[in-house]
């Protein structure tokens, strides 16, 4: 927990903001905003990512995503009193802010507004950005919660406004806590109380929850990219098979790449590959760098509806697969399991990906897995110890030899 003290408030003393990052993953935002007493007074944990789409100065237009928010900061949050309501502040670096604002009934509490500021004059994030300056979109939300409620909204929620959409999901936040303690009562949105209308997953019933299903049919090989201002930044060629385990029960699925959709983004450290379709809300493969000259896959991310209408969700950012040096692809033509958790594994089949380098949209020289490899030397074993029992064999018949010739003189 990582706590900052924020300057005073009037009616509500020194305000203590205590962040408590990494818990679900690099790409979740959780918050728990303390009052002067150290009782919890707002609590929030969300996701959420940007679009924006801009003019260069040879009238073409461009598009940035923002979805890496790992290096956000929260100044300016406050709990509120008679005067403020609530408010989330938070910034990602000195070219982006979001606030929320919340405002109190009597027995409701508002989602007021919500505001998103990006700053062109940066030049890294916006190359060759024709309007220069600080341009701000503000979405006015008034949405009722029960006071002693925490609002909850797994599913994607879509704000679309000028040049800019912003997606929110996984969202949990409830502004006037009570008595220190975060409800356990949930206040769903439309969109989680009509989930059980998406065409759901069917499960299969098994007799162990930890034995792998038998799967007849391997997945499709489906090709995704992913596109920044300089062209292809990630590829990656592989079939997907998924396999859950809720209640003891097991659910497989293939990924069918020719109804999935694919997003992502690539920064200099990290590179993201989402996938999502009608039963996928999202599946995220993220990519980090290591000492300088590797990569490997450090997170996976899944939310998936399951055929009661509820959500099954897993992360894990401490992963290690798929390891290869910079400026190559990682391979495997071979069934691999990539073990997110014990109720989540995902099978790859003839697995390529490059998260990092990518020259001219092609794949770099590939490493092989290790499967491949040790198939490799499966012959090459075989071959060497067949050559020992020939020179063994040779070995004795001369020794034979030497002796019958030695008898003869002696005689």
């Amino acid at each position: 927990m990582v706590c900052f003290r924020l300057s005073p408030v009037p009616g509500s003393g020194l305000v203590v903001l205590c962040l408590i990052l990494g818990a679900i993953s690099s790409y979740a935002l959780e918050l728990n905003l303390k009052n002067s007493k150290n009782a919890t007074c707002l609590y929030a944990k969300w996701r959420m990512n940007f679009t924006i789409d801009y003019e260069t100065t040879s009238k073409s237009n461009k598009t940035v995503t923002i979805s890496d928010l790992g290096n956000a900061t929260y100044n300016g949050s406050i709990c509120g009193d008679d005067q403020n309501g609530p408010k989330i502040e938070v910034q990602f670096g000195s070219v982006f802010s979001w606030t929320v604002n919340f405002t109190k009934e009597k027995s409701t509490y508002l989602i007021e507004s919500i505001s998103f500021s990006y700053d062109t004059n940066d030049s890294t994030t916006f190359p060759d950005a024709k309007k220069k300056g600080i341009f701000t979109v503000h979405e006015p939300v008034a949405f009722r919660i029960p006071l002693n409620d925490i609002f909850r909204c797994n599913s994607m929620l879509t704000a679309e406004k000028k040049d800019v959409i912003q997606h929110y999901w996984d969202v949990h936040v409830q502004a006037f806590v009570q008595n220190g303690t975060v409800s356990t009562k949930e206040f769903l949105c439309d969109k989680d109380k009509t989930s059980t209308t998406v065409v759901p997953v069917t499960p299969t019933t098994l007799p162990s929850p930890t034995t792998t299903p038998a799967q007849k049919e391997k997945p499709e090989i489906g090709s995704y990219s992913v596109n920044n201002t300089n062209g292809t930044c990630l590829l990656a060629t592989m079939g997907l098979q998924l396999n859950m385990t809720q209640d003891k029960v097991v659910t497989v699925i293939n990924i069918k790449p020719n109804t999935t959709d694919f997003t992502g983004s690539c920064h200099s450290q990290t590179a993201l590959l989402r996938l999502n379709s009608s039963n996928i809300k999202y599946l995220d493969f993220v990519f980090a760098v290591k000492n300088e000259n590797r990569f490997y896959l450090k997170e996976v991310n899944v939310s998936m509806y399951l055929v009661n209408g509820s959500v099954f969700s897993i992360a894990n950012n401490n992963l290690s697969y798929w390891d290869a040096p910079l400026g190559s692809s990682y391979m495997c033509n071979k069934e691999q399991t990539v073990s997110v958790s014990g109720a989540f594994q995902i099978n790859t089949f003839y697995l390529r990906v490059q998260p990092f380098n990518v020259i001219e949209g092609k794949y770099s020289t590939a490493q092989d897995c290790s499967a491949d490899e040790d198939n490799f030397l499966v012959p090459i074993a075989v071959g060497a110890a067949l050559a020992g029992v020939l020179i063994l064999v040779l070995l004795i018949y001369l020794i034979g030899l030497k002796h019958h010739h030695i008898g003869y003189e002696q005689f």
